[in-house]
């Protein structure tokens, strides 16, 4: 038997190859302490942990569900955007619920990407928006970000890049507050790629779930005026609310985008769990104490983390956001990797290359907040040694 052509180039997953041997060298008893993956390790508020089992315990609950999500998760959803992001949606026609929203990514490439068509993706950036765009069969082109650019796109080369390639470039994968570079947006910047993608017809997909996270003013691309024209944006429920394995997330954006994402979506899937949505629907109602909480941990976390880095000799921006802490390797390193790979084998403390996330991210590395103090200490003790 052979893969189909679409898997050419497609490698697997480098989290998934990373933690078979972090699982091999555990075996060994090395105990590594993993710093790599951003999957929050706090629970949801308890809240939502009881509307899933109350709801879960009802007879009705357990069939086939909408397509597009329950009415009471899309109601959620838009009051959600409307208290904190100032943006209304219909959540009738605006509002599609995922199953997280990296099926998202794949549904909006498959949606809209014909064989040879580009789409834009950030360098460095999330790797998904590169394999979906594959598997669709279009064809990535990056854009790059520098650290000498503060982590924001060089307009005269997505200018450059549209003229060299014309009409087949169809999307633009954009991600702020960025991962893995922890950079914030500005309205100056969420203008430009507006007046950008409506020169060039372009569909601007707007990757947005790390707003909440270590950020008091959480932004939506689709706040700007004019937006819906042409931005999709994608949102989640894994980060802010601490439900990364419930799978929910969000796509939002005008009708006639909707309903052209449904018509795929609907052949991939038959709905979410029910009691999942009024759950979500619940973790989506949580006010600003819910946010301040998750972050006091993160800070505290953070602090720790920039001292780690401080051993290591790295340079990064305290001003950063997000899950994680990005931050440039040492002269004396080829790269991230040779960085990450030497301390895992002589601290066995799992630091994530910052090269995965693309060539430009090859002088860095990015360690996660996502694990407990005393483990980010252990780490530092280690490293120390």
């Amino acid at each position: 038997m052979k893969t189909s052509k679409r898997l050419e180039g497609i490698g697997e997953y480098y989290f998934s190859q990373k933690l078979r041997e972090i699982d091999e060298l555990n075996k060994q008893g090395k105990k590594i302490i993993n710093l790599g993956i951003g999957s929050p390790d706090l629970p949801p508020h308890p809240d939502v942990i009881r509307v899933l089992q109350e709801a879960a315990a009802r007879p009705d609950v357990h069939g086939y569900q909408s397509y597009k999500g329950s009415p009471a998760l899309r109601k959620a959803i838009a009051d959600w955007y409307a208290t904190w992001y100032r943006v209304e949606l219909n959540p009738d026609t605006e509002i599609l619920p995922l199953i997280g929203s990296k099926e998202g990514i794949m549904h909006v490439c498959m949606t809209y990407l014909d064989e040879g068509d580009i789409a834009l993706v950030p360098n460095p950036g999330y790797p998904s928006y590169r394999s979906a765009v594959k598997l669709a069969g279009g064809m990535p082109i990056d854009y790059d970000l520098t650290e000498g650019n503060q982590w924001y796109p060089d307009f005269k080369q997505l200018e450059d890049l549209v003229h060299k390639h014309g009409d087949r470039v169809k999307l633009m994968w954009v991600n702020y507050p960025h991962m893995p570079t922890g950079r914030l947006p500005s309205a100056e910047l969420f203008e430009q790629l507006i007046a950008f993608a409506k020169k060039h017809g372009i569909l601007l997909c707007h990757d947005n779930p790390y707003s909440f996270i270590l950020n008091d003013k959480p932004m939506s691309l689709l706040a700007l005026p004019g937006a819906k024209e042409v931005v999709i944006e994608l949102n989640s429920l894994s980060k802010s609310q601490n439900m990364a394995g419930w799978r929910v997330g969000t796509l939002s954006g005008a009708k006639d985008r909707i309903d052209e994402v449904l018509r795929f979506k609907s052949n991939m899937d038959s709905g979410m769990f029910l009691p999942v949505q009024l759950a979500a629907a619940k973790a989506l109602s949580l006010g600003q104490e819910w946010y301040d909480s998750v972050n006091a941990v993160y800070r505290r976390r953070r602090e720790l983390v920039f001292n780690l880095l401080d051993l290591l000799e790295t340079q990064y921006d305290k001003k950063q956001v997000g899950l994680f802490v990005w931050a440039r390797i040492p002269a004396g390193y080829k790269d991230g990797f040779a960085l990450s790979d030497g301390i895992l084998h002589r601290a066995g403390v799992f630091i994530t290359p910052g090269g995965i996330f693309g060539k430009a991210g090859e002088g860095y590395i990015r360690v996660s907040l996502c694990s407990p103090e005393e483990k980010l200490r252990e780490s530092i003790e280690r490293i120390g040694k």
